[in-house]
């Protein structure tokens, strides 16, 4: 799955039904990549790498399959971790807020 394969519907499935099996650190940072994708000043080039990033997430293939226990996420993990590194300039406090407020909701 590509970046311009990326689904919205997709994505909040999938965080709907993996939150607690992936983890709180998994699930914030696609958050935060979610978030500072919608960022209107996130040029495409960034939007790009996060959306390759999620796309990544939300496919059932991947390296590691989700249902392999414990490491199943890890695959993933590093994905989206070396996209927020790569586009970090736009994960600002409002983007962590969001993040921060929707794990909240979610795990408590």
């Amino acid at each position: 799955m590509s970046a311009n394969e990326y689904d919205e519907t997709s994505f909040w499935a999938k965080i709907k039904n993996t939150a607690l099996k992936a983890g709180r650190k998994v699930i914030e940072i696609a958050l935060r990549l979610y978030y500072a994708a919608q960022r209107s000043d996130t040029p495409i080039w960034a939007k790009t790498v996060i959306y390759g990033a999620l796309a990544y997430f939300i496919s059932p293939i991947d390296a590691i399959p989700d249902i392999t226990p414990v490491i199943g996420y890890t695959d993933d993990f590093g994905v989206m971790t070396t996209a927020v590194a790569t586009v970090s300039a736009y994960i600002n406090e409002d983007v962590k807020n969001k993040a921060a407020q929707k794990l909240t909701d979610w795990f408590g």
